[in-house]
């Protein structure tokens, strides 16, 4: 790798499958429709998309129009949602789109899926109209069915006695945690994006919901030098070397996805875990090394033990930001896709 990539990102679509395939058993009765809106959560969508439809999904779901165009092209017989708005909708009439009505205003002449607000206060209808003959689905969105369940409750019981009377109609309500936690919000459909790909909606270990990683993120080392003790690494001086230190500059920095608020986070170096010190700057971060290492030595970023959840609890966010945040263009992380 060492002066041709900066870094490489691996996406497993095995992975990507084999959770699809353990989402559809965890939805019983309801279909799996997978969400790939933000370019496949940072994994591809186009790749991501053909995984997902491997693995069991039955629908793809997106944001934008323009998210959902390229998919069109690339699965001309996938049932397609865009959940955001669209100003288009002639462009999504001749794209064979579903749309979902967030707002007053219905969409005609394609399918639609009317959203109802229970308790996200966000996109959605505060009452739900009588349906048109284009009204295909009715939906929601769970506010916090990752750590507040009694809230959770509360939302699906809302949606299910404002859509009991809608006799054939898709019901829709669950995300990933949703789907993990809550038996009756699955309904007709589930809509999974994070847990998708390989990531806890809970910020855990994915193994205790039967998830695997499908994102896998190396570099190297492009330098390795010794510090004396009183000397200092990166801006600010925010790491200054205490006795005779050893530090590895590995050619990533939050310009590529590594945040900025990561110092302090671990990651792996020739198999041993390692702390990263000083400030992250825009094209490289300092790792602190126990010995001298040859430049060029691996480093693994994400992976081998190292989770997007472990440097989420670090930045303090969710590993939704982590991994949407890592940048595969402009010579920045170079995107491979294996099948596993």
């Amino acid at each position: 790798m060492q002066g041709v990539e900066r870094s490489i990102v691996t996406i497993d679509l095995g992975a990507i499958r084999r959770n699809a395939e353990t989402l559809r058993h965890v939805a019983g009765d309801a279909e799996l429709w997978a969400v790939v809106k933000a370019d496949g959560y940072g994994h591809g969508s186009r790749e991501v998309s053909g995984a997902a439809l491997a693995g069991g999904a039955s629908a793809l779901a997106v944001a934008t129009l323009a998210e959902a165009l390229p998919l069109r092209t690339a699965f001309p017989d996938a049932r397609l949602l865009v959940m955001g708005p669209v100003e288009d909708v002639a462009a999504a009439r001749e794209a064979r789109l579903e749309l979902v009505a967030v707002g007053v205003e219905v969409p005609e002449g394609l399918p639609v899926h009317l959203k109802l607000d229970t308790g996200m206060g966000r996109w959605g209808l505060s009452e739900l109209p009588a349906p048109s003959r284009d009204v295909v689905g009715v939906m929601s969105h769970l506010a916090s069915a990752e750590a507040d369940p009694e809230f959770t409750q509360v939302q699906i019981e809302r949606f299910r006695e404002a859509t009991a009377t809608l006799a054939g109609l898709s019901r829709h309500l669950a995300n990933s945690a949703g789907t993990l936690r809550f038996p009756e919000a699955r309904l007709d459909a589930v809509r999974c994006g994070i847990a998708l790909y390989g990531i806890s909606p809970f910020g855990g270990d994915p193994a205790a919901d039967r998830l695997e990683p499908a994102l896998r993120w190396e570099s190297y080392l492009a330098l390795v030098k010794r510090l004396r003790p009183g000397e200092s690494t990166g801006y600010g001086r925010r790491f200054v070397a205490r006795r005779e230190t050893w530090i590895g500059i590995v050619p990533v920095g939050y310009a590529d996805g590594f945040r900025r608020d990561l110092t302090g986070t671990r990651v792996v170096v020739e198999g041993t875990p390692t702390l990263v010190v000083g400030t992250v700057s825009m094209d490289a971060l300092a790792v602190e090394l126990e010995r001298p290492l040859p430049t060029g030595t691996a480093v693994t970023l994400v992976g081998d033990g190292v989770t997007i959840e472990d440097h989420a609890r670090v930045a303090e966010t969710i590993g939704y930001e982590i991994a949407t945040g890592i940048v595969t263009a402009q010579g920045r992380a170079r995107r491979v896709v294996r099948n596993g």
